[in-house]
């Protein structure tokens, strides 16, 4: 029989479907058991509207054959089938969907939910068959015809015998390459792999016959071989399922089932939203971030359904990089999807869909926080620094969604206290969040820096993420309190005894900044140090802490340094010591000018730019 060509515009058209549109050869399957399910769909319709019909719930289903030995894969389905005529237009004009033709001539659009639009999924077999055989029976006919293609050189249509109503199609897997691995399409355990990967969900039984073994009858050691029916997909996903029919442990064996994370997830979230997108989720807060989770190597997304068919792995739209440790997935039929289902055409949909479960992540966090309070201070020990970086990125876009979720440890409770905690018990006359900042809580207690606010007895918090002070920054303030380092220059706090530089300690305090070569920016008198000799305080919006973290970085980032200034306290026992050097010894003077400065370093955590130097000034005054 003569060949037909494709009824498009030209062979260009078909290679350019075979080998542009999809980034993956393995997603040919994923269409043909979609264009399957569209079949069967058409034949549940057809018993829905009309009484004669009847169909048996068994008689739904999809098989998939492997034959190794003739390179052959099959893909077969109990729907609809088609004629002669339908082979012809369906098959022979490329971008022609059949399934959406059928539905936009149905009265009722909402009784069936067809997965295919475009007409292009099925040639997609050609990505990894060399030719493909379609044999078909319309329901209610008592013809088959067969079409065959290897691809671009057209097609024949010709009579052909099938005993019940459906469609095969049959694809010659290419032989393998140096660059192409043909073979694993002809793998067993790949081929349900890829079906559990990408068409889990699909409503209608996906079979497949299978080599199993078993004990012969009536022996201890001997097997045989044996073949039996399994079913590849789950069918009915969670999400669709009554949500009062489901119990704690259903949504953990999803969690783990899906390779979302192997321990126990904190929190799980099911939605259901009707509306003009309509779409189900369900997300989960793991319980532990994951190893890579703060690397650049972590790819954030939720898994991205339509019509229960995977459209994307990981849709990093879905969630804001401050929410990306949450896990999971979403399903809707209403998105507009490009040719290749792997991507949308537009993002309405899409950023509707963000938005609301943005709305619902910070809901849930904020009623974990109020009424699973350890719960929620397990979820901040392993995700509250993104939601700190999500106040800092974006110029602070984000910041009044997120500053009642983050929290610091305190110095009045030793544990984790929120912003609101801190300002609801401010004594009467505070005026700032007081903040001290350092490598770890250890550290941050015994900063010389504290002392005066200890004394008056204000709260402290404690910042010791690289990336706190830089939030804080973004912040300002929080219910018109604003944030001051205990290292500023100035605490604004009234002390009892005014301790402002007498006129004879002037030249002293010059001397030290000389003797220190323009390493500081000042040399005053203390108001804050009670037991301490000396501290490094801060002018301006640079803090040492800023400091260290920006040295920590590439490029030119490591020139930037803060303003010091060294305090000393006038009460300590070594003031004396600085006073009488000045008035009989300037040379030991320096000296211990130096050595105090490397201490106030040394308190701050900061590097000693000679340290010999600095072993030997001390060794010097020791003698």
């Amino acid at each position: 029989m003569a060949k037909k060509q494709f009824k498009s515009e030209s062979k260009r058209l078909l290679n350019l479907m075979i080998n542009s549109i999809y980034t993956h050869k393995e997603i040919f399957l994923r269409e043909l058991i979609s264009n399957a399910s569209d079949a069967i769909d058409k034949s549940y319709y057809k018993s829905l509207t009309d009484s004669n019909i009847v169909f048996n719930k068994d008689d739904f289903y999809i098989r998939i054959s492997v034959n190794e030995e003739a390179r052959t894969l099959t893909v077969s389905d109990t729907g609809i089938g088609m004629t002669k005529e339908e082979l012809d237009s369906n098959l022979g004009t490329i971008a022609k969907s059949g399934s959406f033709d059928f539905k936009e001539n149905i009265e009722n659009k909402d009784a069936v939910d067809i997965i295919g639009q475009f007409g292009v999924g099925f040639y997609s077999a050609f990505m990894v068959a060399e030719k493909v055989t379609v044999i078909s029976k319309a329901f209610g006919s008592d013809e088959a015809n067969k079409w065959e293609s290897t691809g671009v050189d057209g097609y024949t249509i010709t009579p052909c015998e099938k005993n019940s109503a459906g469609t095969d199609v049959i694809m010659k897997i290419k032989p393998s390459t140096e660059d192409e691995d043909y073979d694993e399409f002809l793998d067993i355990y790949n081929i349900k792999h890829l079906v559990k990967k990408y068409s889990d969900f699909i409503k209608y039984p996906i079979k497949m016959m299978v080599k199993k073994r078993r004990l012969k009858e009536g022996s201890e050691n001997e097997y045989e071989d044996y073949y039996e029916d399994e079913i590849l997909n789950s069918i009915v996903p969670i999400w669709r399922k009554n949500k009062k029919e489901l119990k704690d442990e259903d949504y953990e064996n999803f969690y783990r089932e899906k390779h979302f994370g192997f321990e126990k997830p904190l929190k799980y979230i099911h939605v259901s939203v009707e509306g003009i997108t309509s779409y189900n989720a369900i997300l989960y807060i793991p319980g532990r971030a994951p190893f890579d989770f703060y690397t650049k190597e972590f790819e954030k997304g939720l898994e991205l359904y339509s019509n229960g068919v995977l459209i994307m792995k990981k849709c990093g739209d879905l969630l804001p990089d401050y929410f990306g440790f949450v896990q999971g997935l979403v399903d809707s039929a209403d998105l507009s999807l490009n040719i290749s289902r792997e991507t949308l055409q537009h993002d309405r949909q899409l950023q509707f869909i963000a938005k609301k479960i943005k709305e619902r992540i910070r809901n849930e966090l904020l009623s974990m926080l109020k009424d699973e309070r350890d719960n929620y201070e397990k979820f901040f020990m392993n995700f509250g620094k993104t939601l700190k970086f999500g106040i800092y990125s974006e110029w602070g876009a984000n910041k009044e969604e997120l500053q009642d979720l983050i929290m610091f440890y305190s110095s009045h409770e030793n544990k984790l206290i929120t912003l609101d905690e801190y300002v609801s018990r401010m004594k009467d006359d505070q005026k700032y969040i007081y903040y001290a900042a350092g490598e770890n809580i250890d550290k941050v207690e015994k900063l010389p820096q504290t002392e005066l606010l200890r004394d008056k007895g204000y709260e402290i918090l404690y910042f010791t993420d690289e990336i706190d002070e830089f939030a804080i920054k973004v912040l300002t303030k929080y219910k018109d309190k604003e944030f001051k380092n205990v290292s500023s220059a100035d605490l604004d706090i009234k002390t009892d005894e005014d301790t402002e530089e007498k006129e004879e300690n002037k030249d002293l305090f010059n001397f030290i900044k000389e003797s220190l070569d323009g390493k500081v920016k000042e040399v005053r008198a203390s108001k804050r140090l009670k037991s301490h000799p000396v501290c490094l305080s801060t002018e301006g919006e640079l803090s040492i802490e800023m400091e260290k973290v920006l040295k920590s970085m590439p490029d030119n980032l490591g020139n930037i340094s803060a303003e010091k200034i060294l305090e000393i306290n006038t009460h300590h026992a070594i003031f004396n010591k600085l006073q009488d050097a000045y008035s009989n010894d300037k040379e030991k003077l320096k000296k211990l000018s130096k050595v105090l400065f490397n201490q106030a370093l040394l308190i701050e955590g900061l590097s000693i730019e000679d340290p010999v130097q600095y072993a030997n000034d001390v060794y010097d005054l020791i003698q």
